[in-house]
């Protein structure tokens, strides 16, 4: 029956990881984690501990990532911050795509404000819809990652 709950909650993060609803990838983790604290033993802790790494490693990378892309490309700092704002605003205005809309939007009119035209805020917004794309990879890799570790280990242990 635990690894059941454990099961439906890992599902639902994997889920969460690329509709941003949930905080997708920290539910697998937590998940793991109380099935480590439910189960108990080396196993369960070694496998809790190599999840909470892999989950760490891709909260990291999904934003060092496209992060990293965005710069490449020539955007400025201020305008992935207005970005990041108006993401915020949308997470709370619109249900369920907000996040995203929001801040592929704010990244929009900033860039169409500073280069004082439509036409050239494209290629910045397609930019940032590659990066927030990447982003959901790398964090939605990170969570199956940790979900099959701990599903291997199910397997193999039972």
């Amino acid at each position: 029956m635990t690894n059941a709950l454990v099961a439906l909650a890992i599902v639902v993060g994997l889920f969460g990881t690329i509709v941003p609803i949930l905080p997708g990838a920290l539910l697998v983790a937590g998940a793991i984690g109380v099935w480590a604290i439910l189960t108990g033993g080396t196993t369960a802790w070694a496998v809790a501990i190599g999840a909470l790494a892999i989950i760490a490693a891709g909260q990291l990378l999904k934003y060092l990532v496209p992060g990293r892309q965005m710069k490449a490309s020539g955007v400025p700092t201020w305008v992935l911050l207005i970005g990041a704002l108006a993401g915020i605003v949308g997470f709370f205005v619109i249900p369920i795509v907000g996040l995203v809309v929001g801040f592929l939007a704010g990244v929009f009119v900033s860039e169409a404000v500073r280069l004082g035209t439509v036409k050239g805020a494209w290629p910045t917004t397609m930019q940032a819809m590659k990066s927030a794309g990447w982003s959901v990879l790398i964090e939605f890799g990170s969570a199956l990652l940790a979900a099959a570790l701990w599903a291997a280990s199910l397997v193999l242990v039972l």
